[in-house]
């Protein structure tokens, strides 16, 4: 009989939730008895279907004997996603994080962590929910020439200025994309660019090394009045970085052509294209922005930081 891989959840919001609920089937076919052991939320703890106090995590790690530490907390200010991340790393857990705030404070740390205790931090609910841009980035284009990266990674940016395009209002446009699930209560990080800008940053830690502390970011809101678009163009908030000016990423509305791999972006879609010099554009496009795919990206990590000898940052 396949042993039991533990794994303590943090977070019991709607990503934390559709992990919770899947991660056990879905490791099934890969031959994974994947059980959340424990839940851990602001204040308090599930264990045994129980909810109790908050108690320290690298007590919890050991006594369930966890492998994962899964993580599935909103951003935070206070440091404690960096500070649990790292002791899940120093008790010997993997860890799988949708959680940006501490990826982009404690990159460095994390990866000294995870080096040292041989483990892996995995990031794809981080830099694309559903969409699998960071596999591309850290393993799947390890060897290519990838001299640049863009795309578009926030779909309510994509969504809102097409209906810009069609005559509507900005604020009728986020109004809809809140209606239709796809923005965010306060859409402000999504329309200044400053959320695609983090994707981008994590990406380019991926692809080059670079830290996310360190990196620069120039960014160019969605805010009336928009630039002109030309006959057969539509208008896309593009974020970018290039490997020859290190620690650079830029976010800029541009005019794609309807074609393209961005131009032809619909609705909340997502797309990233890396050049990769003689090798030409490689773009991954898809994946739809949602809790479920959020948790789907979570449940890849997981198999992966099972199944593979793999450590750092993934």
């Amino acid at each position: 009989m396949t042993a039991p891989v533990p794994i303590v959840l943090a977070g019991h919001g709607p990503v934390g939730r559709a992990y919770a609920d899947l991660v056990a089937e879905r490791g099934r076919p890969h031959g994974l008895d994947l059980r959340v052991v424990a839940v851990r939320g602001r204040e308090r703890q599930r264990e045994a279907g129980e909810w109790g106090p908050l108690t320290d995590l690298p007590e919890l790690l050991e006594r369930t004997g966890a492998r994962v530490f899964a993580q599935a907390v909103p951003s935070d200010g206070d440091g404690r996603a960096a500070r649990e991340a790292l002791q899940a790393l120093n008790a010997g857990a993997h860890v799988v994080t949708a959680t940006k705030s501490h990826l982009l404070t404690h990159w460095s740390g994390l990866a000294e962590a995870a080096d040292a205790a041989g483990r892996s931090v995995r990031v794809s609910g981080a830099t694309g929910a559903a969409m699998p841009a960071g596999d591309l980035a850290r393993s799947v284009l390890r060897g290519f020439d990838v001299r640049a990266v863009s795309g578009c990674v926030n779909g309510t940016a994509t969504f809102v200025l097409d209906r810009l395009a069609d005559g509507a209002d900005l604020d009728v446009a986020v109004a809809e994309a809140q209606r239709a699930g796809i923005a965010e209560a306060d859409p402000s990080s999504d329309l200044s660019g400053s959320d695609a800008a983090t994707k981008l940053r994590l990406l380019s830690a991926l692809l080059w090394g670079w830290d996310p502390a360190e990196i620069q970011v120039s960014a160019e809101p969605i805010s009336p009045p928009l630039p002109r678009v030309p006959a057969g163009h539509r208008l896309r908030q593009v974020v970018g970085a290039v490997r020859d000016e290190p620690g650079v990423v830029r976010v800029e509305l541009w005019a794609e052509p309807e074609a393209s791999a961005l131009g032809a972006l619909r609705g909340p879609e997502k797309a990233v294209r890396y050049d990769c010099g003689d090798a030409g554009q490689i773009t991954v496009s898809g994946g739809r922005s949602s809790p479920h795919g959020a948790a789907l990206a979570m449940i890849k990590d997981t198999l992966g930081a099972v199944l593979e000898a793999t450590t750092g940052f993934r």
